[in-house]
């Protein structure tokens, strides 16, 4: 983001900033003053910005596979949202997206609770269990996607993996840039990100990021708007000590949106047609804290300390496609029935935590060690209403419409749809509860150096878990408490073949707590998973002079357990069982002396249910062997960058290539979503020193594809191809 310029600086700084084991994000400047470059000298740095439960490892020594999606990629291939994003790394597959009003992916063919977005981690930090909309890459420096269960540290986590985002937080110089994007569809978005330093000794760095977007969409008549704010402050405190403070503010005013509808006989309806309501909207907004301080005692150890409280909200009406017997679609194929529903959700997230790091040795063995204890609270608070018609019988759109009860079932006719021609229907209550999720966690990890070349990681965390629940629509109020207390163990072992060739093994189990309750009122068991997987890790740069970069093999294999599916209508799950995925994924990131870079990312995952139910959301049954819902077998993510002059002009060309294999489209169905494979390129110059201008082109060959799917009448499509136009200015 904000141009080539921009990007070198932010790359080369980061290296200095290794170099000074400074704890800012970005040191100073390369070409610093004389003044300036006294003032490092003459400054003690805290020895290493510890991370919470990451440790002090290098690529070849973690016994895990860990992908960094970093700012320079991001801003390589255009991402400006979560899922662009996770585009890239193979082992993420999206999953149902709730009619876009969240984020919501699979890792290894794993998702999470399908109440809930999918949860993801922010600096550490739980953070993704609310209702504050899709997630913006304003204000993230870093993705990283982290493979298998890490709940023996980062406790309730997804049962594939962890997302956990990396934020802008400020250095110790003065710089940024802004950003203006038009774009297809009157997409206009502007992004602004700049930082200073404070005080007469500049110990305190500030920084300020923030987006507007405003964008309407190939679905005809479907409008978003979205802006967001995200200051932050950190202060050194000393030699040894520092203090951060990140505020996060988001809202966004979006049209629930449940995609196309698929017919054995009448095909995907229109990609085109949106089956909502224009003036019908869900206002989303998040407002969020984070506070950190660290403490390093020595050079080798350290406490971190950190507090998180996130406010998320979802309120509005949205039209949504109906389901089997009340679909006129899968009749006759000219018109959609529609169910109205009202939604009121608010949560609040309160996350505490506290970890000591460091190093110390027995005899000849050395000890890297992480002990640390957290605390959450999450409460829910839900109120849908919701007007849904009877099943149709032998009616097909054509009587309803000669009968004039069109509006009874708030149809939209496929060739000509018409807005806003209904009254809103009166509502009756579908959802009223309120619930608090808590759990305490202690959690330690030691890796031990056996020899020179192996070592070995155990470790694990106990967590115990709190539920009340108080469903208000009974009379009185039900009023469920519950609480469960578990163990996850982990345990890895590393051996450094070559100085630049590692393998490894790893096992561990995973844990997620799961909000709701069955149809008798009581509180689910934690979803489980066991993890067991081998692999190979290179480092490139070490293998070959004219290369610097790291790639990686490795098998899987994933169990899971106490899965929930829909049970009761739309608002009571049932654990569905067993399932399971084992694959292969194989990963590189290379940067070439040429000046030309490549991202690569391929997993086969094959996962599939291991037991039998039925999920009565869409009345079908599943049986041992069934495939895991929006889980490819083949998916491969590639990216190519190339630096180089135009007319003495730095600039950049690239372009990237996704490919998703065919998938389950819904449970326990033959209804298959195709494969597909999209192209995107980007040419960017300098035409002016600190001013960059850029062409994004997705979807390059307009290819007609979908993403995802609950079931075959919510259907997300793919965009087509779509022309993006950033100009941006560093300064």
């Amino acid at each position: 983001m904000g141009g080539i310029t921009f990007k070198k600086t932010l790359k080369a700084t980061s290296v200095l900033t290794i170099v000074l084991a400074s704890t800012a994000v970005f040191a100073a400047a390369p070409a610093a003053s004389e003044e300036e470059a006294e003032r490092v000298e003459d400054t003690v740095f805290v020895i290493g910005e510890r991370r919470a439960y990451q440790g002090n490892f290098d690529f070849l020594e973690d016994t895990a596979v860990n992908q960094l999606i970093d700012e320079e990629l991001l801003g390589d291939v255009g991402a400006t949202n979560l899922n662009e994003a996770l585009d890239l790394s193979a082992s993420v597959a999206r999953q149902n997206n709730f009619g876009g009003l969240w984020n919501s992916f699979s890792i290894r063919g794993f998702s999470g609770d399908i109440n809930l977005p999918s949860g993801f981690l922010v600096n550490g930090f739980n953070a993704g269990r609310g209702f504050g909309g899709p997630r913006d890459l304003a204000g993230i420096e870093s993705v990283e996607v982290l493979k298998g269960p890490r709940s023996a540290l980062f406790g309730r986590g997804e049962p594939g993996g962890t997302i956990n985002l990396i934020t802008k937080r400020p250095g110790f110089e003065t710089g940024g840039y802004i950003e203006g994007t038009i774009g297809s569809w009157d997409q206009y978005r502007l992004e602004a990100d700049g930082q200073t330093v404070l005080g007469d000794d500049e110990s305190v760095g500030v920084r300020l990021v923030g987006f507007y977007e405003d964008a309407e969409s190939f679905r005809e008549g479907k409008e978003t708007q979205a802006y967001g704010f995200y200051p932050s402050i950190r202060m050194d405190l000393g030699a040894n000590a520092s203090l951060s403070y990140e505020l996060e503010y988001t809202k966004q005013e979006l049209p629930q949106d449940r995609g196309v509808i698929f017919s054995e006989t009448f095909g995907f309806s229109p990609r085109e047609l949106f089956v909502g309501e224009p003036d019908a909207l869900i206002e989303t907004e998040v407002l969020g804290h984070q506070l950190e301080y660290q403490y390093n005692f020595s050079d080798n150890w350290g406490i971190l300390l950190g507090a998180g409280y996130r406010e998320t909200s979802l309120f509005g009406d949205a039209y949504e496609t109906n389901f089997g017997g009340r679909q006129t679609y899968l009749v006759d194929g000219e018109t959609i029935s529609r169910f109205f529903r009202f939604r009121d959700y608010d949560t609040d997230y309160l996350v505490l935590r506290g970890e000591v790091t460091g190093e110390f040795e027995t005899g000849s063995l050395r000890h890297r060690l992480i002990v640390g204890v957290d605390y959450d609270t999450f409460d829910n608070d839900q109120i849908a209403n919701r007007f849904r018609q009877s099943g149709l019988g032998t009616e097909t759109s054509g009587s309803l419409i000669a009968a004039g009860r069109a509006e009874e079932y708030l149809l939209v006719d496929v060739s000509n749809p018409q807005y806003g021609i209904y009254d809103r229907p009166n509502a009756a209550a579908q959802i009223d509860r309120f619930e608090t999720l808590s759990g305490t966690g202690l959690y330690f990890q030691d890796q031990i150096d056996l020899t020179d070349k192996l070592q070995i990681r155990i470790g694990g965390r106990f967590d115990d878990f709190e539920q009340e629940l108080e469903n208000r629509r009974a009379s009185p109020s039900d009023f469920e408490e519950s609480s469960n207390t578990y163990f996850s163990p982990q345990f890895g072992a590393i051996y450094s073949a070559t100085d630049a060739v590692s393998l490894y093994a790893f096992y561990s189990e995973g844990i997620r707590q799961l909000s709701g309750n069955d149809p008798d009122g009581n509180s689910f068991d934690p979803n489980k998973t066991k993890s067991a997987e081998i692999g190979l890790k290179a480092d490139l740069g070490q293998l070959y002079s004219q290369v610097e970069g790291t790639a990686s093999v490795t098998l899987f294999k994933v169990e899971q357990s106490n899965i929930l599916v829909f049970g009761n209508g739309f608002s009571d799950p049932v654990p569905a069982g067993e399932a399971e995925s084992q694959g292969l994924e194989a990963d590189a990131n290379v940067s070439f002396e040429n000046d030309l870079s490549l991202w690569f990312s391929y997993a086969y995952t094959d996962g599939e249910y291991t037991n039998s139910g039925i999920d009565t959301s869409t009345f079908t049954q599943f049986d041992p062997g069934s495939p895991l819902v929006n889980s490819p077998e083949h998916q491969l993510s590639l990216q190519v960058t190339k630096d180089l002059d135009i007319a003495d002009k730095p600039a950049q060309l690239g372009g990237g290539l996704l490919y998703v294999g065919e998938r389950s489209g819904e449970l326990g169905s033959d209804f298959m979503l195709p494969e597909y494979t999209t192209v995107r390129l980007f040419a960017e110059i300098e035409p002016v020193e600190n001013i960059s201008v850029r062409l994004d082109v997705d979807n390059l060959f307009d290819e007609t594809y979908y993403t995802d799917s609950f079931a075959n009448v919510w259907v997300q499509p793919g965009a087509p191809r779509r022309f993006r136009l950033t100009a941006s200015y560093a300064f």
